[in-house]
């Protein structure tokens, strides 16, 4: 009976818990999101590491029209450097590794390695450029690569700056991370992975990725700009421990909450990790919510974008995969916290765009440019949608919210069109700029 009693009080705690929030408001997010074909994917919150709710939307396989469930696995990008953030933290607390250690220890051929530690590496502030970066990488992304041939690539591409001068996000430092961990250990990282971390958090549907196969319940990616199109699939022999990992929310949650009860490495070791400078710690950012505090990390690769984030003073940790982006993830995000936290929040209205004649684009077409801001923007039309297009950067479509007003919401971007004064103003992430047409 004694037993019986406990059973019933932890139901009856666990319910409490899961109905203190709008569960109907949420849902009907997702369910807008889907109906909308603004976004595909899947969404964990957890609470004190019980799992509070969890939806998945959309499609695994467009193609093959197999729907996205909570078994669905997707490739999670840049998280991944969390992973290996404590996979080298487990090192230096076995007293395999430190954070004071050269790279020139490891990997000498490379620029200022005997300046650069493995701390500068964790930090991205080691100066070594971003190979992802560099012009030719979307010719060979998807092509397989020796460790060798990529660390030549590393080598070639040189340095932005000097060690430690300053924080410059790079690809190029966890890649060269897991290549470090690989020595040390004499086992692939893949190997490492699973030793290290999902051994002892219990992970079964998290592992260092290969070609996506959709019967083993992974999910391919999509971009969209009037439908859904197959994305690029980047070969995971490229990004190793700086995005080749994939999982899905629910495992992302059980890793965060592992990671923060000090399972895989020490409580010395996880704070180090969150200790920011220059807006990162060690394979963590610090991301706010009002008067709350987060430590996570996000990615993206090919059609994939990806958050996972812990609220330690709360004790709820929250993962966010998608394969399909068009509504902005961190809009997402906010919603499904203001609607978990109890803060006041408006469903979206998705309202339809402007339908706009091809003759009415013309006045806005040309270059735009401003020596206040890095690239220069072509905008161009396609019959009767109007295309941007930064130096460098792949097209993208703008939909028009309002006269003379356009956006991508993919990217938070919104342009407004002066075409009396051959002016544009373009605004993104808190930022306005003003460029005239050439």
């Amino acid at each position: 009976m004694k037993n019986l009693f406990l059973l019933i009080s932890i139901i009856i705690h666990a319910t409490l818990i899961s109905q203190d929030f709008n569960r109907e408001k949420m849902d009907k997010l997702f369910s807008l999101i889907e109906s909308k074909q603004k976004g595909m994917g899947s969404i964990s919150i957890f609470e004190k590491g019980e799992e509070m709710y969890q939806n998945s939307f959309g499609y695994a396989s467009i193609e093959e029209n197999i729907k996205a469930i909570n078994k669905t696995k997707y490739r999670i990008g840049s998280i991944s450097k969390t992973f290996t953030a404590a996979i080298i933290m487990s090192l230096i607390e076995n007293g395999k590794l430190s954070l004071t250690a050269p790279l020139a220890d490891f990997f000498p051929e490379i620029k200022n390695s005997s300046n650069i530690t493995i701390a500068h590496l964790l930090k991205h502030r080691s100066g070594i450029f971003n190979f992802t970066s560099s012009e030719d990488y979307p010719s060979w992304m998807e092509q397989s690569i020796s460790k060798e041939e990529l660390v030549k690539r590393i080598v070639a591409n040189g340095s932005s700056f000097e060690p430690n001068e300053k924080f410059e996000y790079s690809n190029s430092n966890y890649v060269l991370l897991s290549f470090i961990a690989e020595k040390i250990e004499n086992k692939e990282y893949e190997e490492i992975i699973k030793e290290t971390i999902c051994k002892p958090c219990s992970l079964v549907n998290t592992y260092y990725g290969s070609d996506i196969i959709v019967k083993n319940n992974e999910a391919k990616s999509y971009t969209n700009t009037s439908d859904w199109k197959l994305a690029t699939e980047t070969d995971m022999s490229v990004p190793v421990g700086a995005g080749a990992i994939v999982s899905n929310p629910t495992e992302l949650n059980q890793f965060l909450n592992c990671l923060f009860d000090y399972k895989i490495v020490s409580e010395q070791a996880v704070n180090s990790m969150i200790k920011i400078e220059d807006g990162y710690g060690m394979g963590i950012f610090q991301a706010p919510f009002y008067d709350k505090k987060a430590y996570g990390h996000n990615g993206g690769i090919d059609g994939f974008q990806s958050n996972a984030f812990y609220f330690p003073e709360e004790k709820v940790s929250v993962a966010y995969t998608s394969n399909g982006v068009v509504m902005p993830m961190n809009d997402i995000l906010i919603g499904a916290l203001s609607i978990y936290f109890g803060k006041e929040y408006a469903l979206p209205e998705f309202n339809p765009p402007l339908d706009l004649k091809p003759e009415e684009l013309d006045t806005y077409l040309g270059i735009y440019s401003s020596p206040d801001f890095p690239l220069k923007i072509t905008i161009s039309k396609e019959k009767n949608k109007l295309i941007g297009q930064a130096t460098g950067q792949s097209s993208f479509p703008l939909e028009a919210y309002e006269p003379s007003k356009f956006k991508f919401d993919q990217a938070g971007l919104k342009m407004e069109f002066k075409p009396d004064d051959n002016k544009m103003i373009l605004r993104q992430g808190g930022g306005e700029f003003e460029l005239k047409k050439e």
